[in-house]
């Protein structure tokens, strides 16, 4: 059995990507996509199509409109292809708005429906600032499904359980990537230390220990909301979290997985993790911004997914003129 296989097994693997001709032959459950997947797809000639068309019928609309629809278009490919849900995004520049975050959910969620989606089959996708997880909280009571992403901390995973959000994404190699440029980037050690890839490898790598104190923490307190790993830089990433309830792979990864035959064990489970003395957390929004201030690869890392996913969204709209 190769370690794709066997990785479903533990966990629902998720595709991350907006290319959805890829997806057939992985067979993920779940596909997830953003403003820079989908920027990416519509630059390859395949999918050109896609935008061009919407421009046609929709383009004497506004432009936040035409993008809505690019994505549910995409959406809608995407769900014709595997058997679970899409995850689409909230354009970022709404990321500290709320009401303006909540309206332009419920627009895309009506889009999906005129095509005759379920919205059991559809996750907005919302970033993880205080504002974004208080309009997951709203569009939740009201029967849409949330994926709150762009999520670094466990401060950001704790208001999210209370919010009760369906699903969160927690961004593993991002937060690799910020500990490793802060500890000066070395691939060995110096004599005034550094970077060892080998101590920071596989359950030492920080990503993935953010994401294992996050899941026990859920599974501990009888939190419901799913927990799909993200943002992965390497296989060891990935199966260091076999078992987490989802994770959410780029194609390239998924391929390298689906060639390798060695073992791969279960890392995380929800019995283990009821075994453990842990404390219930709660956040107000004074200890939410707080906490969140205190961890600067947080504060960093999600004020830096925004500003790129905006560039994106301008990128996007800019190919729809």
């Amino acid at each position: 059995m190769n370690q794709l296989d066997a990785l479903k097994q533990f966990t629902t693997v998720v595709a991350d990507t907006g290319d959805f001709k890829q997806l057939a032959q992985f067979q993920p459950q779940d596909a997830t996509t953003n403003p820079s997947l989908i920027l990416k797809a519509v630059q390859k000639p395949e999918y050109l199509p896609l935008l061009k068309d919407t421009v046609a019928a929709h383009g004497k609309e506004p432009m936040d409109a035409q993008i809505d629809r690019l994505l549910v278009r995409f959406g809608c490919e995407i769900l014709a292809t595997i058997p679970g849900r899409v995850s689409t995004e909230v354009d970022a520049r709404l990321s500290f708005d709320t009401a303006a975050t909540v309206a332009r959910a419920k627009r895309i969620m009506a889009l999906y429906e005129a095509q005759g989606v379920k919205r059991e089959r559809v996750l907005i996708k919302i970033a993880s600032t205080w504002e974004g997880i208080q309009a997951a909280a709203e569009l939740e009571r009201e029967g849409i499904r949330t994926n709150l992403t762009l999520l670094f901390s466990f401060a950001q995973a704790v208001a999210c359980g209370d919010a009760k959000v369906q699903l969160i994404s927690p961004f593993v190699g991002r937060i690799y990537d910020w500990y490793k440029k802060s500890a000066g980037g070395a691939s060995g050690a110096t004599a005034s230390g550094g970077w060892v890839e080998a101590d920071n490898a596989h359950a030492n790598d920080p990503g993935v220990k953010s994401v294992r104190a996050i899941y026990n923490h859920y599974k501990r307190h009888g939190i419901k909301t799913e927990v799909m790993g993200a943002s992965f830089r390497n296989v060891g990433q990935i199966t260091a979290l076999a078992g987490c309830d989802l994770l959410t792979i780029a194609p390239e990864l998924l391929a390298q997985l689906g060639s390798t035959n060695e073992p791969l064990a279960q890392a995380l489970s929800a019995s283990a993790a009821m075994q453990l003395d842990l404390p219930e957390v709660h956040h107000t929004e004074a200890s939410f911004r707080y906490a969140l201030n205190e961890d600067a690869m947080a504060t960093e890392k999600l004020a830096e997914g925004i500003r790129a996913f905006c560039v994106d969204a301008v990128k996007l709209e800019a190919l729809m003129h």
